[in-house]
């Protein structure tokens, strides 16, 4: 028990300064983009997740700061669609690892992996937004 309660000390001392960096970050550039968003995220049922998804695969991070992220994304009014994708992208399509896993991995799987989690991402946010409209 105390074990745990150490690794979990240590890993919220870890995440906190990335966290509060991407706040920072999203501060500064928000009301720069802000009237951006707008124009690009539409609420399009396929166009939203797919620049979503484009953008959180270049944008590679680690889970709990691209909660932060989609957070605020969601506040200046970009459309569930495109924070969903967006999300899973972050999390699961790393464009910036990509030289390092096909070192690992090979080409071929680090091709297929990435590109089946960015077009499982496209399809798993339209489902989330088509779900959560049913459940309204």
């Amino acid at each position: 028990m105390k074990e745990a309660l150490q690794k979990t000390v240590k890993n919220i001392k870890t995440a906190l300064p990335i966290v509060v960096g991407v706040l920072m970050l999203f501060s500064l550039l928000n009301p720069l983009l802000e009237g951006l968003y707008l124009k690009i995220f539409t609420g399009d049922y396929f166009i939203d997740p797919l620049i979503g998804a484009i953008a959180g695969s270049i944008s590679f991070g680690i889970p709990i700061a691209s909660y932060v992220a989609g957070g605020e994304l969601l506040r200046t009014g970009v459309s569930l669609l495109a924070v969903t994708a967006f999300i899973l992208t972050w999390a699961t399509v790393g464009m910036v690892m990509l030289p390092l896993e096909i070192s690992i991995f090979g080409k071929r799987f680090a091709f297929v992996r990435n590109s089946l989690n960015f077009l499982s991402s496209i399809i798993i946010a339209i489902l989330t937004v088509l779900t959560m409209n049913i459940l309204k």
